[in-house]
């Protein structure tokens, strides 16, 4: 054999001998966020690398085996029992849209339902690639295009100065048309993307209105602009007759719920849009969604001509069925042909929270103080419970920034504000301050206190749509009058509860307190009996709030 021979021979031993080329049991993985979703991956089959440590919390998952092409990939994947939340690789197969993504609870993570999206996929356990095999690192790895995907932005906070949630309950019957159900939603996306749609901001769900009313996504779906409107897109025309108020009770009754992302002190809005007439009665489920604390907006459009009157039902339907009949939840547009103009009109009325007449209630539209006796004749252990009787009163309400606001005044001869009603928006901080209020130990001048309480807490306050209360807690009589400053109290619209312990005289607690005496002024012998009274405290709030309503 020749010596050149040999040399080849050689050769093509040796490169038997080296280890396989990297991507040689398969294509490299390529790498992903934990946040890139089906939709970001344009192919029909593909191996992918989540990364490792990702929030199961922040995951966005609709479906369950066959998931929304929506939905986080390694969401899914963790969801399917794929991969744990080390990350690992998964295979990627992208399958034809569907309707109906279930909820289901698996592997940590809760997806969610979707109706309807127009591609889906699934996941199984993918092949390690060379660079997870030999532990180098994945941030480099691209995918087979040479382009990088594009990184999945983070969640916006959203327009901080909207708080609302949003049901927008569009008509998809016969009498709208294909035609104009497509521009409908066209103007449902300008709204949604002028509302400044995040986390911190409005959610908005939709809900079509039809022969039966769907529910398209929910508040919790989706919590940016993007998403919101490639949802609306997706959505697809049913048909049938337009029965909005059988959308709207179902809407009142079934999309405001906490389970589908409903934010307690948020105020609740439907904006529901009628081409025409509506085909049922209105007015009762108007009536429903008041009752569940909703604000009904009308968007009607091309309002039926006097030819059309003898077949509407009840021509008065807007005036029934919005929360308030004052002109500002009603909004009309002549057609669907040049709404640019009527989108910023309408956000503006939106995300005016102030206005949410149906919203408001006894637990989010209140500032209540609580005035303490702090004096010697008290003692440390019975004013810690005095304090857990504040706490039980104050974590009944809705906490906020737009919604009750809650305060603390200690007073003996001195007064000390302990916190006053701007200083704590949500109800965990304001628990907290309460629990760790000191004890001072005095004198007791429950005049002073309330004349100090009227200008220093409730004076910053004067102009707030909230309505205003103070809560007296002593336990023995006053060195001072407090008729005069219990009057001028009730002049400036405080409502006062006196709550008496021990040696409080009964004449004491009934010159402070509200008419009727009796609903407002209450005693009890020992400091345990103040738990008993808490009921009836917040009973006497909502009732009173109710009063000042009507």
């Amino acid at each position: 054999m020749s010596a050149a021979w040999i040399l080849v021979l050689c050769l093509g031993i040796c490169l038997m001998l080296l280890p396989e080329p990297a991507g040689s049991e398969g294509p490299v993985p390529i790498a992903i966020t934990c946040f890139t979703r089906g939709l970001d991956i344009r192919k029909e089959k593909a191996d992918v690398l989540c990364p490792g440590g990702c929030p199961p919390e922040e995951f966005s998952v609709f479906g369950n085996i066959v998931y929304a092409s929506v939905s986080s990939i390694c969401g899914a994947a963790i969801h399917r029992g794929v991969i744990s939340i080390s990350g690992g690789p998964v295979r990627i197969y992208s399958l034809p849209g569907r309707e109906n993504y279930s909820s289901v609870d698996a592997n940590g993570i809760q997806s969610q339902m979707l109706s309807r999206w127009s591609a889906s996929f699934t996941v199984t356990k993918g092949k390690s690639g060379a660079q997870e095999a030999t532990g180098q690192a994945v941030s480099t790895a691209r995918p087979s295009t040479g382009k990088r995907l594009k990184k999945t932005p983070e969640k916006k906070t959203g327009n901080k100065d909207c708080k609302a949630d949003i049901a927008f309950l569009i008509d998809g019957s016969f009498n709208i048309g294909q035609r104009r159900f497509n521009l409908q939603k066209n103007f449902v996306g300008k709204v949604a993307l002028m509302l400044g749609i995040g986390t911190e901001g409005p959610h908005v769900g939709l809900v079509q209105a039809s022969e039966h009313p769907k529910i398209e996504f929910y508040l919790k779906n989706f919590t940016s602009a993007k998403d919101v409107l490639f949802a609306i897109k997706e959505v697809g025309f049913r048909g049938g007759n337009s029965n909005t108020g059988k959308a709207l009770k179902h809407t009142a009754q079934k999309f405001f719920t906490a389970d589908n992302g409903v934010r307690k002190g948020i105020p609740k809005v439907v904006v529901v849009f009628i081409d025409g007439w509506p085909s049922d009665d209105i007015e009762e489920a108007g009536i429903v969604a008041r009752e569940f604390g909703v604000n009904v907006f009308i968007v009607s459009v091309a309002k039926p001509i006097p030819e059309e009157l003898g077949m509407v039902q009840d021509v008065a339907f807007v005036d029934k069925a919005v929360c308030r009949n004052n002109g500002f939840f009603s909004y009309h547009m002549p057609n669907w042909f040049g709404t640019t103009k009527y989108v910023k009109p309408l956000v503006q009325k939106l995300c005016t929270h102030e206005q949410m007449m149906c919203s408001k209630t006894c637990y989010n539209s209140v500032n209540i103080a609580f005035l303490i006796d702090g004096s010697s004749s008290v003692g440390d252990s019975n004013f810690r419970l005095m304090l857990e009787f504040v706490s039980n009163i104050a974590k009944t309400f809705e906490i906020s920034d737009i919604g009750a606001k809650i305060a603390a005044v200690q007073f003996t001869y001195d007064q000390r504000t302990e916190f006053s009603f701007t200083d704590y928006n949500t109800k965990e901080n304001i628990l907290a301050v309460i629990r760790n209020i000191r004890y001072m130990s005095g004198g007791t001048a429950t005049g002073d206190a309330i004349s100090f309480t009227v200008r220093n807490v409730f004076g910053p306050v004067r102009d707030s749509p909230n309505k205003n209360f103070l809560v007296i807690v002593t336990d023995g009589q006053s060195y001072d009058d407090v008729r005069g400053p219990a009057a001028a109290a009730h002049d400036a619209g405080i409502t006062i509860f006196s709550v008496g312990v021990a040696w409080a005289p009964l004449d004491d607690l009934k010159d402070m307190a509200s008419k009727p005496k009796e609903s407002h002024a209450f005693f009890t012998r020992e400091f345990t009996g103040l738990e008993p009274i808490v009921s009836d405290i917040i009973r006497g709030i909502c009732r009173d709030f109710l009063e000042s309503q009507q």
